[in-house]
């Protein structure tokens, strides 16, 4: 199973869910066709709402009704000059599923997020930036002392294909909260 592997160096805190959307707005300017956002983390982490951020963003509608397709599995976004489809992989049993709701045509003719990336079990898209959310601090990036410890979200981001180590740090820079 590909899943990006933690590097507490990396790791970024978003105090509010406002911040989250940021990043995903700041993500919808970066995504090109042929290329998606994997997301990794439990059930609370901020998937949905950092989608929602990307989403409204792409769409230029900052009050856009943006819901989770936890039950439709894949809801489908007409922005000017790119076709977005927000997967949610949660309640899928194998990985083959993914591409039977069509997570490959989508990638063919524009840009995915995928929640719950884990059930893709290493047939993840070439080109994709995976970002992990987290609830609680990860080891070594506490701040110690600073009442922040447990507060907000935590966003881990890396790279693959045409996400290059550049591309993704500027993501994340921008997204700083702190």
């Amino acid at each position: 199973m590909q899943q990006p592997r933690p590097d507490p160096r990396a790791w970024t805190r978003f105090d509010t869910p406002e911040a989250l959307e940021a990043l995903g707005a700041r993500i919808a300017g970066e995504l090109r066709a042929g290329e998606a956002l994997c997301l990794y983390g439990a059930l609370g982490a901020g998937k949905t709402t950092l989608a929602r951020g990307l989403v409204r963003a792409l769409l230029g509608a900052p009050d856009a009704e943006v819901p989770s397709p936890t039950f439709t599995l894949v809801q489908t976004y007409e922005a000017e000059g790119l076709t977005l489809s927000h997967f949610d992989l949660y309640r899928l049993k194998r990985p083959e599923e993914a591409f039977e709701l069509g997570l490959d045509e989508a990638l063919d003719v524009g840009a995915a997020v995928i929640e719950w990336s884990e059930r893709l079990e290493g047939a993840l898209p070439p080109n994709r930036l995976d970002l992990r959310l987290t609830a609680e601090p990860p080891p070594g990036a506490e701040h110690a002392g600073d009442g922040h410890a447990g507060d907000g979200r935590w966003g881990q981001a890396r790279g693959m294909g045409h996400w290059t180590a550049e591309r993704t740090e500027a993501v994340m820079a921008g997204a700083i909260t702190e």
